[in-house]
């Protein structure tokens, strides 16, 4: 019997509380069913299907509700409480699922989704964890070119970790991250290698003569925004670009370029100038 995990359990035993379920050949290990949940007409020797878990008194508890997840399962739980011990899951059970800090990627917040999975802690709970590296499997079934959609789960030095279809391998490396990427959100990617061993690296922007259009129409929005005048030009340092537009530098030029071309604006040095 194992927490987290629906079982076939056989009824050893009816009380006015409900069933104890269990194993034939253990019935002194067996587990309460609470009444309100033993099917109808149940008999000794009736095999149910359960999910086994803690209680609020740290008591094991078997249920035949539907958890939203499962041991070795990935899924998407909202964050109902937020402390400074840890973060409280909707699971779907009466009992929320414990996040607790050390197993958090960035900072959850109340209402948020997170992408976990289950793991049984030291003192034989039932945790959450947002660190899902060793749950995700290669070789994806993709290849260089092809688009795909996943959930950032971690962000290092190397870029962000991205759980493809929120199972398979994937990484945005930091000179293609050119935006403020959070743990749990959702972004839709290019394939630009697959590794030897099935991982892949991606490239949420799109190819350059694709996002110049979209990269030219926010470099005219915040113009307008800061009346016709923005303190960045042909040579302002790409740091401070990416920071002020989550754009490369290089983007930035092509897109200045694009409104350069089309008689909308003057680019100088360390300045871009709406013309009139």
């Amino acid at each position: 019997m194992e927490l987290g995990k629906r079982q076939q359990l056989e009824i050893v035993r009816l009380t006015e509380i409900g069933a104890y379920v269990g194993e034939k050949e253990r019935p002194e290990q067996a587990v309460l069913l609470p009444r309100r949940q033993v099917p109808e007409g149940a008999e000794i020797g009736d095999t149910v299907d359960v999910l086994l878990y803690k209680d609020s008194e740290d008591r094991m508890i078997a249920t035949t509700a539907q958890s939203k997840i499962v041991r070795d399962q990935l899924a998407f739980l909202r964050v109902v409480q937020v402390t400074p011990i840890g973060a409280f899951l909707d699971w779907g059970l009466e009992k929320d699922l414990f996040l607790p800090f050390k197993e958090q990627n960035g900072k959850p917040k109340e209402g948020e989704e997170c992408l976990v999975t289950l793991y049984v802690d030291k003192s034989e709970r039932l945790c959450a964890t947002m660190k899902i590296y060793d749950h995700l499997t290669a070789p994806a079934p993709y290849e260089k070119g092809d688009t795909v959609s996943g959930t950032v789960y971690e962000l290092k030095a190397l870029g962000a970790f991205v759980a493809v279809d929120d199972r398979y391998f994937g990484l945005i490396p930091s000179s293609e991250v050119y935006q403020n990427l959070r743990p749990g959100d959702r972004v839709t990617a290019q394939v630009t290698k697959k590794r030897a061993d099935g991982k892949l690296d991606l490239r949420v922007r799109k190819k350059a003569y694709k996002q110049m259009d979209e990269d030219a129409q926010l470099l005219w929005i915040r113009l307008e925004e800061a009346g016709g005048v923005l303190p960045y030009g042909d040579k302002s340092d790409p740091e401070e670009i990416r920071k002020a537009f989550g754009l490369s530098k290089a983007a930035f030029k092509r897109a200045a370029g694009h409104l350069l071309r089309e008689g909308k604006v003057q680019v100088l040095d360390q300045e871009t100038r709406r013309l009139p």
